[in-house]
């Protein structure tokens, strides 16, 4: 055979091969795409699907498609619908090969899977069921603020005012089977200690004012936009009166009496949730959804005491920087009581504050973060008819940013307001914490949708809690009192750890946590009982804050110093908030490999 011929031969035979591996690359090219659209698909479906299941969500999205909707979430009809959509996409996403699915993908799997596995367990468990209200948490203080017509549910059309009715007939079916859970519950072991229900019974109270002009749930007549013609104004002025006066008032009125009289009698004079069936592994399970860990509740408890210790050390230091002759107790009460940390007469002065300390840093924003939210954020006054027992919150904007974030603060009487916290408090609740790490979720394309509202305390809290450590970055806690602020803050965090675990698995009782809050922290004595009381109603999550900020800080540490020179400080803050909300786990996984990478 001749050599030209040889050469043809070969040069066919690889032309041959080259076709074959360019068909099996399009196949697998096409096989990928197939996998990922599916997957994909599938992850769409189980967003939509929990919008429906949950349509309050929906509204604070911005999603209006089911504004008119309230299912009765105490119903065993609503648990079994719960079940069956959990287990189904567990089983639906364990199909997916993490081998056939990006990085993005096999994060979303992992989420979605812990999503799942989370909110099965939690459906083993008869506490959402028998404490469907509380003084703090529940969702009748959430309709509370939507009532308010100043909140996510929008008034801007009749369709609207009119969805907003056909929600109400919902959440009057659900404010009779609240009483009628209660009941089950009292029969069951499951009541709330007493010092909970004397909070919740004027919270009712206040629902029932006759007065329609006075009336919360009044409030979205009062304010018609400028386009509605009088007939549609005196026809929604109608049927809201009706609502209000022969649904709302009286549904609130027998829920109150109920409270108020056989509830109350019945109520715990005990204050860990360990008092209640299945308590121990309720907690065990708390601690799981919002730390995102498997620490113990001995762990989080001797961590606790450490932080405490940790941060006495410091504050030590503040002291004597400001002169104080006086143990660190005697500190705290001359910080509480300071007449000159509480400069204002009227709640728009303490508002202003808040945008004044924001104006401060906005040139430290533009190196700490290279993105920054396109969504607005404000500051307003937490509403009178939950001020009492509310803490400051941050509220997110619509999904398309559209509506702005929102910083609530309760300010019951503005010339007590103490100032000394709000710059590590403004960190927080809005910038860069809440707001940005929630807003930036929110606008980032790349995210499934499931994945944009989501909300895990350990990172959220914690990112927001890590956010209070970069004042001085950030050009703030030059006054050594807002510098005590920010270790005031900490300080209550870290104090968490030690009550919430005294309390719910030590056998500590309400007055014992609340005196060891006023020892080791600043705060104002009726602030600490609101606190406490906080922790009693929702066990594990005050938990969430300082282990999230420690794991946080740990991995910042970590890649300053495996990184040196090549450490960027924005580029951590983009890695930490790109991917959402998520487990800590996998959050330290995603950054070790980032430190891998950048090596």
């Amino acid at each position: 055979m001749k050599t030209n011929q040889i050469i043809t031969i070969l040069l066919t035979i690889a032309l041959f091969a080259a076709c074959k591996n360019e068909s099996k690359e399009k196949e697998n090219t096409k096989t990928e795409n197939t996998v990922s659209a599916d997957f994909n698909k599938m992850l769409d479906n189980y967003y939509q699907e929990g919008l429906k299941l949950n349509p309050l969500n929906a509204t604070f999205s911005g999603d209006t498609r089911y504004n008119d909707s309230f299912p009765n979430f105490l119903s065993d009809e609503y648990t079994s619908q719960l079940k069956t959509f959990y287990t189904n996409y567990k089983e639906e996403a364990s199909k997916f090969d993490d081998s056939t699915l990006s990085e993005t993908e096999k994060m979303s799997k992992d989420i979605l899977l812990w999503e799942c596995n989370i909110n099965l367990e939690t459906l083993t468990f008869k506490n959402s069921t028998y404490f469907p209200i509380d003084q703090m948490w529940t969702v009748n203080l959430m309709m509370g603020q939507l009532a308010s017509g100043s909140s996510a549910q929008p008034f801007k059309t009749v369709e609207d005012y009119n969805n907003w009715l056909k929600r109400l007939d919902g959440y009057v079916v659900w404010l009779n089977s609240a009483e009628t859970r209660m009941k089950e519950g009292m029969a069951a072991g499951y009541v709330l200690p007493k010092s909970l229900i004397v909070k919740v019974i004027p919270q009712l109270k206040a629902m029932t004012e006759p007065n329609l002009n006075k009336n919360l749930f009044n409030s979205p007549v009062k304010n018609f936009p400028d386009n509605f013609s009088d007939e549609d104004k005196n026809q929604l002025t109608e049927a809201y009166s009706k609502m209000v006066s022969e649904k709302i008032i009286p549904a609130y009125q027998n829920l109150h009496d109920f409270m108020a009289g056989d509830y109350l009698n019945a109520g715990r004079t005990t204050t860990g949730i360990a008092d209640t069936p299945s308590g121990e592994a309720y907690y065990k399970h708390q601690i799981k959804q919002y730390t995102t860990t498997e620490m113990t509740a001995d762990e989080i408890h001797r961590l606790g005491l450490s932080e405490v210790a940790r941060i006495s050390s410091e504050m030590e230091k503040v002291k004597e920087q400001i002169g104080f002759k006086g143990d660190l107790k005697a500190f705290f009460n001359f910080v509480r009581t300071n007449e000159k940390l509480m400069p204002y007469k009227e709640p728009q002065q303490i508002i202003d504050h808040f945008y004044a300390i924001y104006d401060t840093m906005k040139p430290k924003l533009e190196v700490l973060f290279d993105h920054k939210p396109k969504t607005t954020f404000e500051v307003k006054q937490t509403e009178k008819f939950r001020e009492s027992s509310a803490s400051a919150e941050y509220n997110p904007g619509s999904l398309d940013g559209t509506r702005p974030g929102v910083f609530y603060v309760p300010i019951p009487n503005a010339s007590e307001y103490n100032i000394y916290s709000d710059e590590s408090l403004f960190l927080h609740e809005a910038i860069p914490g809440h707001h940005y790490q929630i807003s930036l979720t929110q606008e980032n394309d790349e995210l499934p949708m499931f994945r944009k509202t989501l909300f895990y305390s350990g990172y959220g809290e914690g990112w927001a809690l890590y956010s209070e450590s970069l004042g001085k970055e950030l050009g703030l806690y030059t006054d050594p009192y807002q510098y005590f602020g920010m270790l005031d803050a900490e300080m209550h965090r870290a104090v968490r750890l030690v009550v919430d675990t005294g309390m719910h698995s030590k056998g500590w009782t309400r007055e014992q946590a609340i005196r060891y809050c006023l020892e080791n922290e600043a705060e104002p004595e009726a602030g600490i009982v609101s606190e406490i009381e906080r922790y009693m109603a929702n066990p594990g999550q005050a938990l969430a804050y300082k282990i999230g900020q420690l794991k946080i800080l740990e991995l910042r540490h970590k890649a300053e110093k495996e990184l040196g020179d090549k450490f960027k400080i924005g580029e951590f803050h983009n890695q930490v908030l790109e991917t959402g909300c998520i487990p800590l786990q996998l959050l330290e996984n995603k950054i070790n490999l980032w430190i891998a990478n950048t090596k």
